[in-house]
């Protein structure tokens, strides 16, 4: 079971550079509206891309997709959990919580 962090944890945590923010949605979802600084992944191709994405395997990661029924950001954090990412969690109420939140949000 990945970890969980909340929405003012995550948001202080981008705001000191300190995390590294994956969008499981990707695609058209991704360039539409994403966390700040996010960068895409989704779980298709986790084994393929997450070693030149993301290349320390201790650093603080967060997942999140759209919201809470969603299970995209779990599926991807578990993977990389089992890939040996020691430092996952997930955002379970995902960019729908934090765009009702008023927080800002980037597109492609």
């Amino acid at each position: 079971m990945t970890a969980l962090i909340t929405r003012d944890e995550l948001k202080t945590a981008i705001d000191a550079g300190s995390v590294t923010v994956i969008d499981t949605l990707g695609g058209e979802y991704y360039a539409k509206q994403h966390l700040p600084g996010a960068l895409t992944l989704v779980s298709a191709d986790v084994d393929a891309r997450a070693s030149a994405l993301l290349p320390d395997r201790d650093a603080a990661i967060v997942t999140y997709c759209s919201n809470p029924a969603c299970p995209n950001s779990g599926q991807v954090a578990d993977r990389l959990t089992t890939l040996g990412y020691t430092d996952v969690r997930k955002y379970r109420e995902g960019i729908q919580d934090w765009v009702e939140a008023g927080l800002p949000t980037e597109s492609a």
